[in-house]
Parts: C-alpha cells; sequence; structure tokens
C-alpha cells in the first residue's frame, strides 16, 4: 500500500506519517500544500492520500475534486479538523473513501486505513454527534464560496487585515486581495470602501 500524506502544519504531517509508517503502510511522499499533493498523486499514484482540507494552493476538497473528476484510481481520506455539514456533503460529492476528524485520529486512523485497504468507505464514529448544521451559511449567500474564501470571510470578520489573513493562511497578500474581489463579487456587494467587513460584521457571528 502507497500512501501520500499532504497537511500544510509540519508537526502534523510528520505525526501523521510516523503513525501510518507504524501501521505498516509505506508513505511515498509528503506535501505542505493541495498543488504539490495532487501533482504527486497523478505522478506516483498512491494507493491512498490523506489530506487536510485547509491547505494553500488547492485546499483537500480541491484535490478530492480534481481526482474524482480525472477518475484517478488514489483513493482519498480527508483528516480535518471541520464538522460542518457542508463540507462533508461535497466530499461526499467527490466520493472520498474516510473521513476523519484530527482530535480522533490517534484511535481512528488504522480503522480507516484497513477499511479503505478493503475497498470500503469509513466515516469517523464522532461525526454525526460533532457535525454542525451550518444552516446559515445559504441565507447569506456563503454557499456560493469556496473553503478558502468562507476562511478569509471568518477572518475579516475577526477584523484581520490582508497582510494579516496572508501571513495566517501562508498566501501572499495578492492573492488574499484577489480572494477579497471574488469574494465581493459573489455576494453581489458594491465595490465601496471596507464593504466585506461591514457585510460580515453584520451577516456572521464571530466565535
Amino acid at each position: 500500500m502507497k500512501i501520500l500524506i499532504a497537511d500544510d502544519h509540519p508537526f502534523t504531517l510528520q505525526g501523521t506519517k510516523s503513525f501510518v509508517e507504524s501501521y505498516g503502510y509505506n508513505v511515498i511522499d509528503t506535501c505542505s500544500n493541495g498543488i504539490s499533493a495532487l501533482n504527486s498523486i497523478q505522478l506516483h499514484t498512491p494507493d491512498i492520500a490523506i489530506l487536510d482540507i485547509n491547505m494553500p494552493g488547492l485546499d483537500g476538497l480541491d484535490v478530492a475534486k480534481k481526482v474524482f473528476e480525472n477518475k484517478l484510481r488514489t483513493k482519498v481520506v480527508l483528516l480535518t479538523m471541520h464538522k460542518e455539514m457542508t463540507i462533508y456533503k461535497k466530499a461526499k460529492e467527490y466520493e472520498i473513501y474516510g473521513y476523519i476528524l484530527k482530535e480522533y485520529a490517534h484511535t481512528e486512523l488504522e480503522k480507516c486505513l484497513l477499511e479503505v485497504k478493503k475497498g470500503n468507505r469509513y466515516v469517523s464514529a464522532h461525526l454525526n454527534d460533532d457535525l454542525i448544521f451550518d444552516a446559515d451559511s445559504t441565507n447569506h449567500g456563503l454557499s456560493s464560496l469556496t473553503l478558502s474564501e468562507k476562511k478569509i470571510i471568518e477572518l475579516i470578520a475577526k477584523q484581520k487585515t490582508s497582510k494579516q489573513i496572508a501571513d495566517l493562511l501562508f498566501l501572499s497578500e495578492r492573492t488574499i486581495e484577489g480572494h477579497r474581489t471574488n469574494i465581493i463579487s459573489k455576494l453581489g456587494l458594491p465595490k465601496e470602501k471596507n464593504i466585506l467587513l461591514i457585510w460580515a460584521l453584520q451577516n456572521l457571528k464571530v466565535k
């Protein structure tokens, strides 16, 4: 079994690699962003790709979508902190083989890999308990935004500047500005100064 792992946090990446190798699997590559993960999947066709969702370049869902659309034989397992129902439903659309929450990975990752190895799908036993039904997302047009755009609008609601957001997401400031423009367009907002901040403060509940 050849396995690829992608996560933008070095500590999590190495920890996951150690766990997977301790289960007796061969980790052929580790990646810190979605673009290199997709390139490696296309090049090496691992049996399983364990992907974080939040990553720079392409997020885990973007990679899963590309694998699905291109009919690649690699089975995708998402290892994530996301418990939102909309994200899980999107992942199911791309026929992912595993969905595990990071906080339970130490007990569930091995079970998941065993099931996927048999050709079965595995969903975290804790997911149904923890799933957040984010109904508000459809009311404000958020459903049209990508995962990265949702993360950016969430940080805008916390009154972070483009530079601060860029640093937090390991992206360039220019990329963040591009995302801002796209979000304004998708939400149908007027091009006024601080319009995204005003909209975010009015419409989002900041946790």
